[in-house]
């Protein structure tokens, strides 16, 4: 009587390599796989991580009283030493994850005041949120190695997004000033024979324009005002930063005049700074509390033109001045002709936390709440610039 052994297929032993890794060896993951080499190197980088879920006692145990058997330590170079190792075993998307959990989990925050340590991390948006919260208290020697962690992260969306921008808006600025009664020059034929097809003569071969439609001469003046409103408090961090690199693309445009506002409970005015993202983001100190109704105030007395202004309100809605005001500052604002758009959140960072009471409120007013991802704002700006329903994501 034979005895046939069934031998783990390479899918097998795959499927068993993933687990221990994920499990985190110790007696208890069940997989009795070994680690060596380039597995054993990543399982050391995600132990001193992830292995402990409970904080250490004076002694070094943990509070069911094991010994400590892994971490990061205290020290700047540990940590860049660990920053180095992920950066080779992980992807980007993946190293951004783990930078931001190591800074939540093990309170890595003041090691980014030291030089080293940010020529080691992987610059993305979330890692300039925390550096611009602890920017006040850098020393000189970190500072320039700071702006230029924010520089690289800036220039990297404006890339991104500018373009794409600059086009939409110029789209949307040029349909909005098409005219009925064009000069000859100005006709837009293409959509004037599509407008008179009803009037088309078959027996003369031709169609009989009833009504001209044109495009509006380009304007060397500024057609079109816009003011970012932009609450700086400690759970918008990635929203400002999107909001500085969009406030710099606007104000490059010649048509479009820009202002942009930061606030907490103070209101700041940054527009001398709008050309330079850096520069503004510098200018915010996150944290803090909030008053809307004030930094709306501040905006409302800055419009000029109502009829042809757009303002983006980017907050949470979680309001810490006087609500009614606010809620009447609004109306109006959108009685006298401003676009008024309210951003939950301009970031990829998924549905955010927000003032649902306060959200409902603005709907009420003709004012509807929503989180906006970077590449969809360029979408929502035309729509308000052409004063047509904006493109607002399915929930």
């Amino acid at each position: 009587m034979s005895t046939h052994v069934n031998r783990p297929t390479p899918a097998d032993d795959e499927r068993t390599r993933r687990w221990r890794l994920v499990l985190g060896g110790g007696d208890a993951d069940g997989t009795g796989r070994a680690l060596a080499g380039t597995d054993a190197a990543m399982d050391g980088a995600l132990t001193a991580l992830y292995g402990r879920t409970r904080q250490p006692d004076r002694a070094g145990r943990d509070r069911a009283g094991r010994d400590r058997s892994a971490g990061l330590g205290a020290s700047a170079p540990s940590v860049v030493r660990w920053l180095g190792d992920i950066r080779t075993y992980f992807p980007s998307s993946v190293v951004q994850v783990m930078q931001r959990d190591a800074i939540d989990r093990l309170g890595l925050a003041t090691l980014l005041l030291e030089p080293e340590m940010l020529d080691a991390v992987e610059a993305d948006v979330h890692l300039v949120g925390t550096l611009l919260s602890l920017h006040k208290a850098m020393p000189e020697t970190t500072r320039e190695t700071a702006r230029a962690v924010v520089r690289k992260v800036v220039d990297d969306l404006e890339k991104r997004l500018g373009g794409r921008t600059r086009a939409t808006l110029t789209g949307a600025l040029d349909r909005s000033a098409r005219i009925s009664r064009p000069r000859h020059r100005d006709i837009d034929w293409d959509r004037t024979i599509r407008a008179n097809l009803k009037h088309y003569l078959p027996e003369h071969g031709t169609v009989v324009p009833e009504r001209l439609i044109g495009h509006g001469r380009a304007s060397r003046g500024i057609r079109k005002e816009v003011v970012l409103c932009v609450d700086q408090s400690g759970s918008m961090a990635a929203s400002v930063v999107h909001a500085s690199v969009f406030g710099a693309v606007l104000a490059s445009m010649r048509s479009i005049g820009t202002r942009l506002v930061v606030f907490d409970t103070a209101v700041v005015d940054l527009t001398d700074r709008i050309d330079d993202p850096v520069d503004v983001l510098f200018g915010t100190q996150l944290g803090g509390g909030t008053d809307i109704n004030r930094a709306l105030a501040h905006c409302q007395s800055k419009i000029t033109r109502p009829a042809d202004t757009v303002l983006v309100l980017i907050s949470d809605l979680y309001e810490g001045g006087i609500r009614d005001e606010m809620l009447k500052r609004v109306a109006a604002m959108k009685a006298s002709g401003v676009q008024f758009v309210a951003l939950l959140a301009l970031s990829d960072e998924g549905a955010p936390a927000y003032d649902r009471d306060h959200a409902a409120a603005l709907a009420a007013l003709g004012v509807p709440a929503f989180a906006c991802t970077p590449d969809l704002f360029p979408e929502v700006m035309a729509a308000a610039l052409e004063k047509r329903p904006l493109p607002i994501p399915a929930d």
